[in-house]
């Protein structure tokens, strides 16, 4: 057994209450909880008990053990002289007060349905599974499981929203040069990823917006910073833009900022940088007002249309620089706009409703839905579960699940976790 078990027996009062009492016998009622303390310091801050009728508001402090309490030195924390009742599963030694008062404890054991430790430990302590629950992961009752995935994708937007907020507080609230620097990222996707931001970090975003006015410029800005044009290649369109980039790093003092070198192995090559970067350059220098443009979109169709776009026409012929392949047109795909909405606009959106305090989380939702789910994985995998998940809301919800409930035993905060322990 675990002190989560406890503390969800005692946060959710899983147990028999009507008739409690101390192991001195005092009589005791539960008026509230407190409020579960996930840092450092008694377990439940601001709870109130009556103990032989008389009202105490305080901490509760929850161990295994009563001596669990000087294992982990408490009696030497002054966080914990506040503590009015010591709940524990097994009581094996009287707790203190500086004052040499006893404080009083209450025994859970006797008063917790078998069922329910059974059902924690089976679910809890399973070997060679994926997911613990998995046995039973199709069995809750899909309106609680589809209101916690509404709950699980809105959690992971608050903690992409972390990174966003930081950004915008470094670049004094431009929202355009943070979203700038998220599509850099995502155009890298997760090989070019952190290379990509690193080019938007290098250069400073009034410069981005002046080239943004010739898309050769930019395109030029953008392969330069990059490191991409320092080669001897014998074709007239990388002369140009080196020279151009000479020509740039002059006008605008460029600074010689490293930047993450970009990979080709293993990439397909409509993902090679060189595609991707030119594909950047054509949306800045197309679509002026990118930010207003995203922000005013309300429709999935619409955000398809901005981002509509091809690479530069030399791409059209070449995927590196002097290499030549078959004539296409190099095209945003549907698939790749996809990632860009998730992992970008989605994002972005949400960060300014809140700035701006507006809720737009239907806005949000109608968006994801829209959108088929992710293929990867772990979604692979939650559809052998159960093949239910359609759409990005739901694969982003699945993700946040696997990453921050599955894969830390997180299962008593888990809706899914909840409700099989509840059985």
């Amino acid at each position: 057994m675990k002190e989560d078990f406890l503390h969800y027996v005692w946060k959710f009062q899983k147990f028999e209450a009507r008739v409690l009492t101390t192991v001195a016998g005092e009589s005791v009622t539960i008026l509230s909880t407190g409020q579960h303390n996930l840092n450092s310091g008694p377990d439940f801050f601001n709870s109130q008990v009556a103990i032989n009728n008389q009202l105490w508001a305080g901490n509760v402090e929850i161990h295994i053990k009563s001596s669990d309490w000087y294992l982990h030195n408490h009696e030497k924390d002054t966080n914990y002289d506040s503590v009015i009742l010591h709940v524990v599963w097994v009581h094996d030694s009287d707790i203190f007060r500086k004052d040499n008062s006893v404080i009083p404890t209450l025994v859970l054991k006797p008063l917790v349905d078998l069922n329910l430790l059974t059902n924690y430990k089976n679910l809890l302590f399973k070997e060679d599974t994926w997911i613990n629950c998995e046995n039973s992961f199709s069995d809750v009752e899909p309106f609680l499981f589809n209101n916690w995935l509404d709950r699980l994708y809105f959690e992971r937007l608050e903690q992409k929203s972390q990174l966003l907020f930081k950004e915008l507080e470094n670049s004094k609230n431009n929202w355009e040069e943070v979203l700038f620097k998220m599509l850099c990222k995502n155009f890298g996707l997760k090989v070019n990823g952190d290379s990509f931001l690193s080019l938007a970090q290098s250069v400073d975003f009034s410069t981005v917006k002046k080239c943004s006015q010739n898309q050769f410029e930019l395109e030029s800005l953008f392969f330069g910073q990059m490191g991409l044009l320092e080669d001897t290649i014998e074709d007239a369109y990388y002369k140009s833009f080196q020279n151009k980039y000479k020509f740039l790093k002059s006008k605008f003092s460029l600074n010689t900022t490293p930047v993450l070198p970009v990979k080709f192995f293993r990439l397909r090559p409509p993902n090679f940088p060189t595609i991707r970067l030119s594909q950047l350059s054509v949306l800045y220098a197309e679509k002026q007002g990118l930010f207003s443009g995203i922000i005013a979109a309300f429709t999935i169709e619409e955000l398809y249309k901005i981002f509509d776009i091809s690479a530069s026409a030399y791409w059209d012929s070449h995927y590196n620089f002097g290499v030549s392949s078959l004539k296409r047109r190099k095209k945003l795909t549907k698939i790749f706009i996809d990632l860009l909405i998730i992992n970008t606009v989605i994002p972005i959106k949400f960060c300014y409703s809140k700035f701006i305090d507006k809720d737009c989380s239907e806005e949000l939702i109608a968006l994801a839905t829209a959108i088929p789910n992710e293929k990867n994985n772990i979604i692979k995998k939650f559809n052998e579960l159960n093949p239910i998940f359609k759409n990005a809301c739901n694969s982003q919800a699945l993700l946040q699940l696997k990453t921050y409930y599955c894969d830390k035993n997180r299962c008593l905060k888990c809706v899914i976790g909840n409700c099989i322990i509840e059985q």
